[in-house]
């Protein structure tokens, strides 16, 4: 259960944003880049619905497919903005995720994907978001946005309903893997891309003005 202090958090969070949109439209929307990471596993079962189907009154129930204990899985940092995904990061299997390890991927990989893929947002000015995670929040990361000039938009603790990765991006990546099974951390990597792909862009849209 959330304190007063973190639904106060919460509310001011939220009408700071809109504050903002009201303000100046879809120029304050169109220059957020939002990012965090996600398991990935090499299975993840249907959920009930996607399970669902017809069988006779006297045919026995299917058995249910579950996860084991210790299943491959491959930690996926993703990043995007109104316009679909910057950088999607599959990360190495046995890698530390450090706050070096963080600034290296933000100042290597996708300080370059926005210059290729939208060159014009480090001249009009990032917006930058990302949850309250310690590697996030750490002094050698906050350094290099600064150092970017990126404009770093405050998240509330224990909020991931107000992330777009969390209640947006994630659950339709991975409602698209449900029920498949991977065998290598290669097969997980080119499924998840082929998710990612698949989504509809208009969505990526919606997934801003739902934190209005």
């Amino acid at each position: 259960m959330l304190t007063d202090e973190q639904k106060e958090s919460r509310v001011n969070f939220s009408r700071n944003f809109l504050r903002r949109f009201q303000t100046e439209q879809n120029d304050f929307l169109g220059r957020i880049i939002t990012g965090d990471e996600t398991w990935v596993y090499s299975l993840d079962p249907e959920t009930k619905r996607q399970s669902a189907e017809w069988r006779d009154f006297d045919e026995p129930r299917p058995e249910k497919v579950q996860r084991k204990q210790g299943a491959l899985k491959v930690i996926h940092m993703n990043f995007f903005d109104m316009n679909g995904v910057i950088l999607r990061w599959p990360i190495p299997i046995g890698t530390t995720i450090n706050a070096q390890y963080y600034k290296k991927v933000l100042q290597d990989k996708l300080r370059p994907a926005i210059r290729k893929k939208r060159p014009g947002l480090l001249e009009s000015g990032i917006l930058f978001h990302h949850d309250n995670a310690p590697v996030h929040k750490a002094r050698a990361v906050t350094d290099v946005l600064a150092g970017y000039k990126w404009e770093l938009l405050e998240h509330p603790r224990y909020s991931p309903d107000l992330a777009p990765c969390d209640f947006h991006l994630f659950p339709k990546m991975k409602e698209h893997l449900r029920g498949q099974r991977f065998e290598t951390e290669e097969d997980i990597i080119q499924a998840t891309k082929v998710a990612i792909k698949n989504l509809d862009k208009c969505s990526y849209v919606t997934a801003f003005k739902d934190c209005l």
